[in-house]
């Protein structure tokens, strides 16, 4: 049996997708810039998929632009606030256990010296405390950037929170939701969103193409110069076949909703549950409850990671150990560190994210599977303490 188990890297294209997407790579064709019918059929189809987008998170279809993928749009997001508004503040608050697109780009800006960042820490599970945030807000703070639900761990933020003292301190609050967006429901108005992330590939859609929520209203500065496409914010020509698959994905996702977070929470549950009861030294890392439906992240005492992902991999079972952006890296993840975990702990984890095609009998599998790897791994362990 192969069981997939890594859906938070990426997912299967959603076969309604792919149909949805064929007919714009070959028949319908045209730049969406250009005034014949070729080019009026591509632009029609950009806006239904616009509309599409914006229907799933409750904005209007004018306030979303498309781009390359969720780590553009973080950029798009973090560095258009740092640029724009340079001369009325200089300082960005974030939190220690951020996606690396979040990170790294407010470490740049950080060395070229636009911007001074607080980098917020986390509690056990990897909760931000509204509180301390609050408390780290100055004159001179312009963005205030939380993710919604966090891609190793699945800790779920208290975004609405959040975005309500950040509404109420006149200050731009930006959410990467790549993780969470068709997931969990989002209303940006009602949780208080000016500027969220979106990604294609994370909802059974194509990779290489995303979305940016800009409320009305708010200007960024754009990071590529070129045509003006995407109100000025993003030049390029539009990828067509990537827009119409992220639209189609959005429907499906916000069709089936209801349903997969029920058919997710229910496996999930049962992995935590069977895992925790049944293999000793074993931890759960990310909130118990205030997590993402699809995932499960796990430490294992005295066992590395990798040995544990390759093992799983030689018995058809597809599963990561940090985050998919930064897995072939030696360091552990920043963000079980975050959380208090010792490196030799934080270098056990397992990451196991489930997909709406998963199925009971996969799990059954994997619960089988996994115990007896686990035992195999630490016989041969210098850390596992011999009973």
């Amino acid at each position: 049996m192969r069981v997939y188990l890594d859906n938070a890297a990426t997912t299967r294209m959603d076969p309604e997708v792919f149909r949805a997407m064929e007919p714009y790579f070959r028949e319908h064709f045209g730049n969406a810039s250009s005034l014949h019918s070729f080019g009026m059929q591509a632009a029609k189809a950009m806006k239904d998929s616009r509309a599409t987008v914006a229907k799933l998170i409750g904005a209007d279809a004018d306030e979303i632009i498309f781009t390359a993928g969720g780590t553009e749009s973080d950029n798009i997001a973090v560095k258009g606030v740092a640029l724009r508004n340079a001369e009325s503040g200089n300082h960005i608050i974030t939190s220690a256990i951020e996606h690396p697109a979040v990170l790294n780009t407010c470490k740049y800006l950080e060395e070229k010296h636009v911007i001074k960042t607080t980098y917020l820490p986390v509690d056990k599970y990897g909760l931000v405390s509204a509180a301390e945030l609050e408390k780290s807000i100055k004159p001179e703070t312009i963005l205030i950037s939380i993710m919604h639900g966090n891609n190793e761990i699945g800790t779920i933020e208290p975004i609405r929170e959040i975005g309500k003292i950040a509404r109420e301190r006149g200050i731009l609050f930006h959410t990467d939701a790549v993780q969470s967006v068709g997931k969990v429901p989002i209303d940006v108005s009602q949780d208080n969103i000016d500027i969220l992330s979106i990604s294609s590939h994370k909802i059974y859609g194509p990779k290489g193409i995303g979305a940016l929520y800009i409320r009305d209203g708010i200007k960024l500065e754009p990071l590529v110069h070129g045509g003006g496409h995407e109100k000025g914010l993003r030049s390029s020509t539009e990828n067509i076949p990537g827009i119409v698959g992220l639209g189609k994905a959005c429907e499906l996702a916000r069709a089936r909703m209801d349903q997969d977070i029920k058919h997710m929470t229910a496996l999930r549950d049962r992995i935590i549950n069977d895992v925790l009861d049944g293999i000793e030294e074993s931890r759960l890392n990310g909130h118990p409850t205030k997590r993402l439906p699809n995932n499960c992240n796990f430490t294992f005492s005295a066992i590395e990671g990798e040995s544990l992902v390759l093992s799983l991999d030689r018995a058809g079972i597809a599963a990561s150990t940090g985050s998919a952006c930064s897995s072939k890296k030696l360091e552990p993840s920043h963000v079980l560190r975050a959380i208090g975990l010792a490196d030799v702990d934080a270098h056990g984890s397992l990451r196991l994210t489930l997909g709406r095609e998963n199925t009971s009998d996969e799990i059954g599998y994997l619960l089988e599977t996994l115990p007896g790897i686990v035992s195999k791994l630490r016989a041969i362990s210098p850390l596992w303490k011999k009973k």
